[in-house]
């Protein structure tokens, strides 16, 4: 039982939701609940509930309650919040919790309502909202405090942001609310295409961590996974190999590197200068794509590289960003 009121920062994700505590994550969980359906209570959440998925009976339902990196389902997010909330502080708090929770740049005010709802309802004392992109740029220590530019892009599961970020604030930014979920999207299209063969998207997935890349590599790596035949709905296996999942993946990629490049179109040139000189950090998952680093060096005429902690970089900068309240508060979202 926590005695004492926390001050804990939430990455609320559409694949995964992180929560730490100081400089330590105190929990990842995958953003998923398992639900009865008759009555909408829920039996299982995280990695409980993923394991479920599709292996389930009609009368229970499981669900990502986020979308494209905003609330789908607001019932359910709330009741996912509450029970990890409770997780990491316990479920008698004497003092409740300070809250401040990621939100991807340029949601509507009723998108951060209901998150900020949810996280109340919750069980928080006090609740804040802070973009994913200067989150993030918190959490690897960017100098954001001074004039000069400073130029991110998060590739997270629902969404991929880009952001200037300059005086404790974001300049320029953009979102497509498009990630890693639609390049798992983008290899179950391709192999039902090629092979005729439909599979999951917990094996494209696979494909795409073990195998995949967002460009050519010079070792060609392959690997078998079972689908299903569109003909005959027996089970099949296929074996794909690293050039066919470059290949599929194409189409996404070039939606991120567009979203990066107008970016760099609004920005002011003085910025613009110190971003080539700094380069592009890239965070969130899909930073963990092999060569996606010098798909964007190439594309974007500026040096990308890969933080040293691309999974924890917003939630850590959301607890890191309570110790700076006071300079980032005109810059985050009001509700």
């Amino acid at each position: 039982m926590a005695l004492f009121s926390k001050d804990l920062g939430v990455d609320l994700g559409t694949m995964y939701t992180r929560i730490a505590d100081g400089a330590q994550v105190l929990l990842e969980e995958p953003t998923i609940v398992a639900i009865e359906v008759d009555d909408q209570k829920m039996v299982a959440a995280g990695i409980e509930a993923r394991d479920m998925y599709g292996k389930v009976p009609d009368s229970i339902e499981v669900a990502r309650p986020l979308r494209n990196g905003v609330i789908a389902d607001y019932e359910i997010t709330e009741t996912l919040l509450q029970y990890l909330l409770q997780r990491v502080s316990g479920s008698m708090r004497i003092f409740r919790p300070r809250v401040m929770i990621s939100v991807p740049y340029g949601v509507t005010s009723v998108e951060r309502r209901a998150v900020y709802e949810a996280v109340m309802e919750a069980g928080s004392r006090e609740a804040f909202l802070i973009q994913q992109p200067l989150a993030a740029a918190i959490g690897i220590d960017l100098p954001i405090n001074s004039p000069s530019g400073n130029m991110i892009i998060n590739l997270g599961g629902g969404c991929t942001e880009a952001a200037v970020i300059a005086m404790y604030g974001i300049v320029a930014a953009d979102t497509l609310r498009a990630g890693g979920i639609d390049l798992d999207e983008a290899i179950v299209l391709y192999v039902r295409r090629k092979y005729g063969v439909v599979i999951g998207q917990a094996t494209a997935e696979q494909l795409k961590i073990r195998i995949g890349a967002a460009v050519s590599q010079d070792i060609e790596n392959s690997l078998e996974v079972q689908g299903q035949d569109q003909v005959t709905g027996l089970p099949r296996p296929v074996t794909l190999t690293t050039g066919e999942i470059v290949e599929a993946l194409q189409d996404p990629l070039k939606q991120i590197v567009e979203t990066g490049r107008k970016v760099l179109e609004k920005t002011p040139p003085e910025l613009v200068s110190d971003i080539i000189d700094r380069g592009v950090a890239l965070c969130g998952g899909g930073a963990l794509l092999r060569g996606i680093d010098k798909l964007l060096t190439k594309s974007l005429g500026i040096p990308a590289y890969l933080v040293d902690n691309p999974l924890t970089c917003v939630v850590e900068g959301t607890v890191k960003g309570f110790s700076m309240l006071n300079m980032i508060r005109r810059n985050l979202p009001q509700v």
